[in-house]
């Protein structure tokens, strides 16, 4: 077991019950998405297309894994990155879009393949988790029918692609 994999371990059980867990969590993400950018920079990738990685995962993983569903983004499901994409990171953005939500799912998808790499997670989530990463066409078709909304057709929108509970 990687040192990486041993620290996320010790999060994974973690009840989020009150503001000083979240703020544990929050930053053990951090420091894990600094070692995930860290190894993106060691491999050789360029330092902006590394920096534009680790900020799509940062954004999926404290705003959504830790700040919405209070989970490591390790613990959640892997579907839950089609809810993240398909229904919040929509209805949290002034101008969601899908150039911009493709690159925060580049990163994602590189943030698990590194959660892999440390077996912190196994094959099928990994290979769950890119599959929901690709899915750019039900994405933009997400997006596209947001915009085209009236305001009786808000509630089934959300219940086509539900959030996951929080924890």
């Amino acid at each position: 077991m990687t040192d990486i994999a041993a620290s996320v371990r010790e999060f994974l059980d973690l009840t989020v019950t009150d503001v000083t867990a979240e703020i544990a969590l929050d930053r053990h993400c951090a420091a894990l998405l600094k070692q995930f950018h860290q190894q993106l920079l060691a491999e050789g990738i360029d330092a902006l297309e590394a920096g534009s990685a680790a900020h799509g995962a940062d954004y999926f993983s404290r705003d959504f894994a830790v700040g919405h569903c209070r989970r490591h983004p390790a613990d959640i499901d892997a579907g839950a990155i089609r809810a993240f994409a398909g229904h919040w990171y929509i209805t949290r953005n002034l101008e969601p879009n899908l150039e911009e939500l493709s690159a925060i799912l580049q990163g994602v998808s590189l943030f698990y393949t590194f959660l892999h790499q440390h077996s912190v997670i196994d094959d099928d989530h990994l290979e769950q988790a890119r599959a929901h990463c690709c899915a750019l066409d039900y994405y933009r078709e997400r997006i596209d029918s947001f915009w085209e909304l009236d305001p009786d057709g808000y509630n089934r929108w959300c219940t086509d692609c539900p959030l996951p509970p929080q924890r």
